[in-house]
């Protein structure tokens, strides 16, 4: 029995893999690949195999052999952690590109993410994703549905700023309050780092500035949205 059920777990990781794979030495699937909707990728457990075909939308720094991607479909978004990928690869994961990725599907401090990812590049038109507002989904239970969506905060009041202790990785900590609730926002560096206009421009920020931001909604034991731009009100 044990034999048989080793058997079973061994197709289901190939037909997974057969789902991005195209004919062995090329690199390229056509746009005909189909892998998992988002309501299914949502359903599965964690620690189950996954297969999505999605877009990239932005990625972190790529490191050893391995880059964090930022993607998302029509139906929803992923992200896409420490995923294998060539360095001559990750110079080709520009905002709209179509690939397929298979992993597993992880969970992290409420962060819901695919790992041990491996990739393959889609011949489909591109697809990039346009900020979707969902302030009044703030200390709502629908906004956790929408976890790593590329979305726009607005009216928010700067509470505290400070800098994660790391020269190597200076992330900002931005808290921020609306209404009786306060959250946290982050610039990531591997994303965007000290020499980008949304860093340079949250480090200006005061307590008290009233701003909107825009990023992907990263969770991190609550909201933790990985800020992409950011305008206050004197300038809105």
């Amino acid at each position: 029995m044990k034999k048989w059920i080793a058997i079973l777990l061994s197709l289901v990781m190939v037909l997974a893999l057969a789902a991005c794979t195209s004919e062995a030495g090329t690199d390229e699937t056509d746009a005909a690949v189909e892998g998992m909707t988002h309501e299914e990728y949502a359903a599965a457990a964690v620690d189950e195999a996954v297969t999505v075909v999605t877009y990239v939308q932005a990625h972190q720094s790529w490191w050893d052999d391995k880059i964090t991607v930022y993607c998302q479909s029509p139906d929803g978004a992923y992200f896409v952690y420490d995923m294998a990928c060539s360095e001559e690869d990750a110079a080709k994961l520009e905002a709209g590109t179509c690939i397929c990725v298979t992993g597993y599907k992880s969970e992290w401090s409420g962060e819901v993410e695919i790992t041990d990812a491996t990739f393959e590049f889609v011949d489909a038109d591109p697809y990039v994703a346009e900020a979707v507002d969902l302030t009044e989904l703030l200390g709502t239970d629908e906004l956790i549905d929408h976890q790593n969506e590329y979305a726009t905060l607005t009216g928010l009041t700067v509470v505290s700023l400070s800098y994660k202790e790391s020269e190597s990785d200076p992330d900002i900590y931005l808290a921020v309050s609306y209404g009786d609730t306060n959250y946290d926002l982050c610039v990531e560096n591997y994303l965007t780092g000290p020499d980008t206009e949304v860093y340079q421009a949250v480090a200006g920020l005061q307590e008290g500035d009233v701003i909107s931001a825009t990023g992907y909604l990263y969770w991190y034991n609550g909201l933790n949205m990985h800020i992409t731009g950011v305008t206050t009100a004197a300038t809105e």
